[in-house]
This record gives C-alpha cells, structure tokens and sequence, in this order.
C-alpha cells in the first residue's frame, strides 16, 4: 500500500453529520451561513483575537489582501513559496521583486529587504515556510519606517505561536489556506486573518461582491465559502493541539532515525511554538535528493519537492538571482508526514532512505 507525501484527517462521520443534519433543517447552504459565522467566532478566539474572514481558498485570500491593501507597483516578496504567492501578485498587475532567503528558517532575508525598496514599493509579501516564522519584528520595523503594508502567506502557519500570540496575527493582512493538506483544513478553503475592523469589512464586501443585498459598495468577488467547509473545519478545529502533538512525535522520530545521515532542517526562531506542519530534509546534493526521492517512489513512498522551483525563475516571470533560495530549491524534499503516519512507517521509510545514500 502506498503512503502519500500528506493525508487529511477525517473527523469521526456521525460528528461531521450532525452539522449536515442542521444544514438540511435549514435550508442555508452558503452566504455567510450560521455555520460559517461561528467557525470565524471560533477561529478568531483561537487565533489570539485576529478578526477572520472565512475565504474559498488561500489563493483567492492573497489576491483579495492585495487589492483590498490597494497595492500596486512593486511588492517585495519571497523565491522560497508555492507559486501562489508570486502569481497572485501578477494577478493583481504588480510586480514581484524577489529578495533572497536566509539559511536557517529558509524565510525571507529580513537584512536584505531594504537594499531592494525603490519609490514604486508599495508593500511586502513574505512566507511563514513550512510554519517558521519571519522576522516579523524586523519587518514591521522596516515596514513601518518606509511606509509599507505587510502580507503574510500562512499557509503553513496556523497554531504557531511567536512572542506569546498567534503567528497570523503579524502585518497588516495574514493569509492563510485550509486546503485538505493542511493541518487543520475545511476540505477547500482558506481565511484573512487581519486586526483591523476598516480591513475586515473592506474584506467582507470584496468577498461577497461588494454588495450587501440591493446596497452596492465596492467591487468584489465570490471569495465566501459553504456550510459544508465551515462544518468540516468546526469537526477539526479542536483537535489542533493533539494533532501538533502527534505530529511533534512522528518528527522527533524521523530526527532520530535519520541522525547518522548528513542531512539538513530549518532551525525553529526563538520565541516560538512550532506547529509541526510539514517535514523537509535538505540533502547534500540535488542528484541525492532525486535518488532519495527516486528510491522512496520505487517502494510507493511519495515524496515532494516542495518547494521548487525557486519562483525567481519561473519561466513567465524571471527576478534576480537568489542564490540561497536557488540551491536549497534543488536539494529540498519533503517527506511524507501527517499525523496518522505510523511509527512503523516512519521507521521503514529512514531505512530506505539510509540504504539510498549507503
């Protein structure tokens, strides 16, 4: 039997049908239901307080950030992403100036942000990746002395925990995906997470077409989404600590298993509650990686290179050189990891990759 790179927690069935009885008796499937009201109740309270608008999608979530933050021009951002994070910012006709990463956290290069502001930086756009955090005091810092907005990509982020608070309540806007890889997911979905009141109605409206029953306000999209995704992340949202638990778990045992190897991870930053949500190695070569890679597929073992390419070289859209990014894009994999992943399981794939670099 195969094991996948990821596999989404299904919450017990009678649990998720008692929320879809309710959905029946109410005849409310969609626009801002009750389900989907207290699912943002409850993800605002687990989230330190940050106001929620509960999105179809982490992508249509950073789109909706950028115009509703009514950038243009430049946006400084991050090689080391999935490519949402940079075509979002074509999407919405700006333009995305790359700065390198540092080599610990693999998140944006804070020392080098301001060498690469000009007079048409409107903001910046930086990846908590793999659920390590930014520099965000450093960014504010800069944000705030050169008058830009800040986005955060949290796709990887939630229940990570910096300075005492929640990791997606940092910059102006936090985006964040509930996509079913993820670890807490609503099957499809995503959010805007922002400590701004003017921000979250501006939000609101854009998400639901700019319009609230026959008053038109702004422009908009359809950002909402159902109670059925709202049901699915209500089942999920209070296991969020037992999964980081057994996660954790599954993590220190792929550390231990693999610790004879030359092997490289990100390095957690001080002050902070990690969330455990992916496990990358970085191997000493990217003819390593692809054989590590290529033996774990020829025993059904997926794996992902995640992520690659570096998105300053992505071929519709070419930045600066980045070289950090550059090489650890061609050396990273990222093994499967999940919290319903067996102890056993983890043990056989250490083996296969110890008789790969053998």
């Amino acid at each position: 039997m195969s094991i996948n790179v990821t596999k989404p927690y299904l919450p017990p069935l009678q649990e998720y049908i008692g929320y879809l009885e309710g959905i029946w008796e109410r005849g409310w499937l969609t626009n801002n239901g009750p389900l989907v009201q207290q699912l943002e109740t409850e993800l605002s309270a687990a989230l330190s307080g940050g106001l929620v608008q509960f999105m179809s999608n982490g992508t249509i979530a950073l789109q909706v950030a950028i115009k509703a933050l009514e950038l243009t021009g430049e946006i400084i951002t991050t090689p080391f992403s999935y490519v949402a994070t940079t075509t979002a910012i074509l999407w919405e006709g700006c333009e995305p100036v790359f700065v390198d990463i540092e080599e610990q956290s693999f998140c944006i290069d804070a020392t080098k942000i301001e060498a690469a502001i000009t007079p048409r930086t409107s903001a910046i756009l930086a990846t908590h990746v793999y659920g390590y955090p930014c520099d965000v005091l450093a960014i504010e810092d800069i944000a705030r002395r050169h008058n830009l907005k800040v986005i955060y990509d949290g796709a990887h982020a939630f229940g990570v925990t910096v300075h005492g608070r929640s990791l997606l309540t940092y910059g102006d806007i936090t985006t964040c995906s509930f996509h079913a890889t993820k670890l807490f997911h609503t099957s499809e979905g995503g959010a805007i997470i922002t400590t701004s009141e003017e921000l979250a109605k501006k939000v609101w409206l854009y998400k639901s077409f700019g319009h609230i029953g026959d008053e038109y306000f702004s422009l908009g999209v359809n950002g909402k989404n159902s109670e059925f995704h709202a049901a699915m992340g209500l089942c999920n949202l209070p296991r969020v600590p037992e999964f980081i638990a057994a996660r954790r778990q599954v993590a220190e045992l792929y550390q231990a298993e693999l610790a004879s190897l030359n092997l490289r991870y990100p390095v957690t930053p001080p002050a902070t509650e990690y969330n455990y949500s992916y496990f990358p190695i970085i191997l000493e070569s990217e003819e390593q990686m692809q054989l590590v890679k290529d033996t774990l597929a020829a025993h059904d073992v997926n794996t992902r290179r995640y992520f690659f390419p570096s998105l300053n070289k992505l071929p519709y859209h070419t930045g600066a050189d980045c070289p950090v990014s550059e090489d650890i894009s061609l050396r990273v994999l990222c093994l499967p990891f999940y919290q319903q992943l067996e102890h056993d399981e983890v043990r056989r794939i250490s083996q296969l990759i110890k008789e790969a670099l053998a």
